[in-house]
């Protein structure tokens, strides 16, 4: 399928405008996520191998999962399963419904696999996800595999406030995933990465873990039979590949007093790659945050680093060109749990999941060992 979508597919798709295309397809996913049958076709085609990882108490079919930014409005939840995904990061998901930045504001660096977005976190709104969530579980269509949520701050919300934005949101979604994504290091919001400093996110994440230990307890008191279902939800941290070392050490001391859960590592860049081709070097002269191969090295630095420094204690979801069972490799030896993909999946199309599903499961088989938990962190050492 890859060569045919490579070959044939991509460039029709690649004609158009990226951000008119992407709201097209999504829509598509969207019809097919309510039909069984088109589900069950399209998982015919493009499900994935098992290759079970536990993490965060959770248990995924694989540890390839759909990175945020691709389904902001949870419109296609249930079909990522179907795609070969073992999870799923919808959103990123504001307080406030907001329309982003002006368009153009989606851009493709063909000749190095890599896009460039400002989109600025455009959704309805954390109370209009919630509700859509709310419809697939009524048609008895939720995803059957862990679902995530990443939670952005609103464009409007000084930072001073920034906590309480944040924690709005959690309240209204948190009894609609799995695990949540503190995003504070998209470049696309003017200043957000301030809240990557320590003290700023430390407000933060105080005050989701007061949300998450309220509605916790009225959940377990409310419905005492089901008590582990309503336990804290964890409570990840997405960093920046352009923090330095000793900054994401100073995010790290925050680990165990606000219990963060794991880290995803990374966003998208605000550097650039060199570049001769003048075609190249306008597109990179767009502002934005980069993703795709040129963030592969660096994001793969990130992670042993933070493998490195909680001696492979706290869990790592890696992100930043994966397009290959190579490339994911690489960023599970260096220390991911898990792995996302994105700007992979719009370059290699819907195939790419089972292919480096399958070529994970030879890796673990060339190099012995039983389980992928084995293969975390083995280049790290």
């Amino acid at each position: 399928m890859s060569w045919f979508y490579r070959d044939v597919i991509r460039p029709v798709l690649f004609s158009q405008d990226s951000e008119e295309i992407h709201n097209r397809t999504l829509a598509a996913l969207g019809r097919a996520s309510r039909h069984e049958f088109l589900r069950d076709a399209v998982a015919a085609f493009c499900g994935s191998p098992e290759l079970p990882v536990e993490v965060f108490g959770l248990k995924f079919p694989n540890p390839v999962g759909l990175a945020a930014g691709m389904d902001k409005h949870a419109a296609a939840a249930p079909i990522w399963p179907a795609l070969g995904f073992g999870f799923s990061e919808l959103g990123g998901v504001t307080w406030h419904a907001q329309p982003g930045n002006p368009a153009p504001r989606m851009f493709r660096a063909v000749a190095n696999e890599a896009l460039i977005n400002r989109m600025g976190f455009n959704n309805a709104g954390a109370e209009a996800m919630a509700a859509k969530l709310a419809e697939w579980k009524m048609l008895d269509r939720w995803p059957r595999h862990p679902v995530g949520i990443n939670l952005g701050k609103s464009k409007i919300t000084p930072l001073e406030k920034a906590a309480e934005d944040y924690a709005n949101s959690f309240r209204v979604l948190r009894e609609h995933a799995d695990f949540f994504v503190v995003n504070v290091s998209s470049p696309n919001t003017p200043n957000l990465r301030q809240l990557q400093d320590k003290a700023a996110l430390d407000e933060i994440l105080a005050a989701l873990q007061e949300v998450n230990a309220a509605q916790s307890s009225a959940s377990s008191t409310q419905n005492s039979k089901f008590k582990t279902q309503h336990s804290p939800k964890p409570i990840l941290v997405k960093v920046a590949p352009d923090l330095s070392f000793e900054a994401l050490d100073e995010i790290l001391e925050l680990v165990t007093p606000r219990r963060i859960a794991g880290i995803v590592a990374t966003n998208t860049t605000i550097t650039r790659p060199d570049a001769t081709d003048e075609n190249l070097r306008r597109i990179y002269a767009e502002t934005g945050g980069l993703s795709g191969r040129p963030l592969r090295s660096r994001s793969t630095e990130i992670i042993r680093h933070l493998h490195r420094q909680t001696r492979g204690a706290l869990p790592i979801i890696g992100v930043g060109g994966i397009f290959t069972a190579d490339d994911a490799w690489e960023k599970i030896a260096a220390g991911a749990t898990l792995v996302q993909i994105y700007t992979g999946l719009v370059y290699e199309g819907p195939g790419v999941v089972r292919q480096i599903v399958r070529g994970l499961r030879q890796k673990l088989a060339e190099h012995g060992f039983e389980n992928l938990r084995q293969a975390v962190g083995s280049s790290a050492k």
